[in-house]
């Protein structure tokens, strides 16, 4: 299940220490989803994308760039899983449909 939080870029800050400078950077790159018609800026979000933001920038020492480039190729990496999965799901049910439907010379 998936849990979405709502905070200030300060509470945000202080939650997941992220400076507010590197919340703008990453909203600005499109990492952060902002509740729109806010009176200050909200970030509404999954909480396990801002604590994967969170590591990204305190293990590694990524700047906002950095963490966009590891965040887009992650994004790529979990695309072409799942065109994988979809493939083999696709070519197992041509090989049972070939067990099932036989091809004889008598057919030719």
């Amino acid at each position: 299940m998936t849990h979405y939080v709502t905070l200030t870029f300060r509470d945000c800050a202080s939650t997941y220490g992220l400076s507010e400078t590197v919340l703008h950077e990453l909203a600005d790159l499109g990492w952060l989803r902002l509740q729109p018609e806010a009176a200050e800026p909200l970030i509404e979000d999954e909480a396990d994308h801002l604590a994967r933001l969170a590591r990204l920038h305190h293990e590694l020492h990524l700047a906002p760039e950095g963490i966009d480039l590891v965040l887009a190729m992650r994004r790529r990496l979990v695309q072409l899983q799942y065109e994988l999965t979809r493939q083999s799901a696709r070519a197992a049910q041509l090989e049972a449909w070939v067990r099932r439907h036989p091809a004889t010379d008598a057919e030719y």
